[in-house]
């Protein structure tokens, strides 16, 4: 029997307190068996393994109050106690450990969503019209965002601002950010939030906006799981497209590749029509691998021998969006963009998908690494925010001067820009100072050999950029020292602190993320 069913089983037995009586509400919904435990003790990066003490499947948000409230409770359970720290989990797509909890309790969150719908678990709720909002979608914490782009579709409604990958959890985006390439245009996901539950570290339930509770809305928007568990929130909807223009646009020049990215995002009013609806970029580079599965076969080997002679290609990725009222006129209208941009000449290529296809794209690149047996591996990524201004340096200290030499696997490499004013900066999440700045990930894969080969590559880098005084801020980040996070969070640090404080000042919630547990 595990140290904390133990300790539990012991409570129920002798102790007629008000702590052992809400236990024994929750007691049959702790697990310690051996595969629960060693779900728990991973993560989509497969490079840490801690493992908990148990694992608590709720079936309700109030189970999980009840919960957090015992852990508050010192008679019972200090800090040597596995209720010390308590880490929510959905799907696991951390890649650093940030869900885990070391002797601990991981919150199953995916436990709500197997209960279904009923008078406590919110699910997905579509409201079509509301005189204030406009449409929304009220969604539990625990739900994943390709059910909710299905369920709003139903309603010809969507979200206007997405993740690349579609089935992580909507608490899981929210607590970092949640960016793809509507960012530009729509900011980050916690930008489109209108109201959350939120379960504090203090075991409080809290119904926040901006105009309710606004101290606990704005620190758990970014908060990297520190402040509350979110267990619903309330998302902008808008008239959903039916149809995508999928474009990738090929340059072997970073400059001009650079500069159309900035004037594309330059048109991003909420109801521009003139511009695009999504915009990314990535890199092709000589060792590989080229993923040419997009583009037609007949252009792929050109697009082999274009790749090898530059060393890198730089490919901006973009969408333009339409349904049955602009299906006459998108092709004009792209045409019209495309003719303004400078990428190499015959290197262009288009798709027709239906919006559905569109956002969920990344969902038939797993399939074939599953097939593959390349899905489950270790991924230790690198995701910067670079400034405007520093990221040609980037280019040249990094993408050129130590990518292109390395011997290691390379993998998925993104880089776009943002605009900062789509971005509250009032909420947690950090991002650099400059009116435009560029997210770069680095999402290598590799085997269990070589990962740690990767990811000192990925300090050579962080080295660079701290040595060329590029102001870098990590995008799910991840730190060690104490001190790195006072770095990362800048001016912010003093009242993310005093947050803490204020919502979980015992540093229960997601020790994974080890900003207090030096402290």
């Amino acid at each position: 029997m595990g140290n904390f069913i133990l300790v539990v089983t012991t409570l129920l037995l002798y102790s007629a307190t008000t702590t052992s009586q809400s236990l024994n509400l929750i007691s049959d919904k702790f697990q310690n068996d051996t595969e629960s435990l060693e779900l728990a003790s991973t993560d989509y990066g497969h490079i840490f393994n801690e493992t908990p003490d148990a694992v608590f499947q709720p079936t309700s948000p109030n189970d999980i109050k009840t919960l957090i409230q015992i852990a508050n409770d010192d008679k019972y359970f200090g800090t040597t106690s596995p209720l010390a720290s308590i880490a929510p989990r959905g799907q696991g797509h951390s890649v650093r450990g940030q869900a885990m909890a070391r002797r601990g309790i991981v919150v199953n969150m995916t436990s709500l969503a197997r209960h279904g719908n009923n008078n406590y678990n919110i699910g997905i709720k579509v409201v079509k019209e509301n005189f204030h909002l406009g449409p929304y979608v009220d969604v539990g914490g625990e739900q994943i965002w390709i059910d909710v782009l299905r369920d709003t579709l139903k309603h010809s409604l969507s979200p206007v601002s997405w993740t690349d990958y579609l089935y992580i959890t909507v608490g899981g985006t929210l607590s970092n950010a949640g960016i793809s390439g509507q960012t530009f245009r729509f900011g980050p996901q916690i930008s489109s939030v209108h109201e959350m539950d939120v379960i504090t570290g203090k075991g409080d339930l809290v119904t926040c906006s901006r105009n309710n509770a606004s101290e606990l809305f704005y620190a758990v928007l970014g908060g990297l799981g520190q402040f509350g568990i979110i267990t619903r929130a309330r998302i902008a909807l808008a008239p959903a497209p039916t149809r995508v223009k999928w474009v990738r646009l090929f340059y072997n020049d970073f400059l001009a590749f650079k500069k159309d990215q900035e004037k594309l995002i330059s048109k991003n009013g909420r109801k521009e029509k003139n511009g695009v609806d999504y915009l990314e970029g990535f890199l092709l580079m000589r060792q590989g691998p080229l993923d040419l599965s997009f583009y037609p076969t007949a252009d792929q080997l050109r697009i082999t021998s274009l790749v090898t002679q530059s060393g890198i290609v730089y490919s901006i990725e973009l969408a333009k969006y339409y349904d049955d009222s602009t299906q006459n006129s998108v092709d004009k209208d792209l045409q019209i963009l495309l003719d303004q941009l400078s990428f190499v000449p015959g290197f262009g290529f288009v798709k027709d998908v239906t919006y559905e296809d569109f956002l969920n794209r990344v969902q038939s690149e797993e399939e074939k690494l599953r097939e593959l047996q390349r899905w489950e591996i270790p991924h230790p990524w690198l995701n910067l925010f670079v400034p405007e201004s520093q990221v040609s340096d980037f280019n040249s200290g990094v993408f050129k001067g130590i990518l292109l030499n390395q011997s290691v696997p390379m993998g998925v490499f993104i880089i776009y820009p943002m605009n900062r004013n789509k971005w509250d900066v009032k909420m947690s999440a950090v991002i650099p100072e400059e009116d435009v700045f560029y997210t770069i990930g680095l999402l290598h894969s590799s085997s269990y050999s070589e990962w740690e080969a990767i990811d000192e590559v990925n300090k050579q880098i962080l080295q660079f950029c701290h040595d060329a005084g590029i102001q870098a801020k990590q995008y799910l980040p991840h730190y060690e020292a104490q001190q790195d996070w006072m770095d990362h969070f800048g001016a912010k640090w003093k009242h993310f602190q005093q947050m803490k404080t204020q919502f979980d000042p015992k540093k229960i919630l997601s020790p994974g993320q080890k900003i207090f547990s030096n402290l």
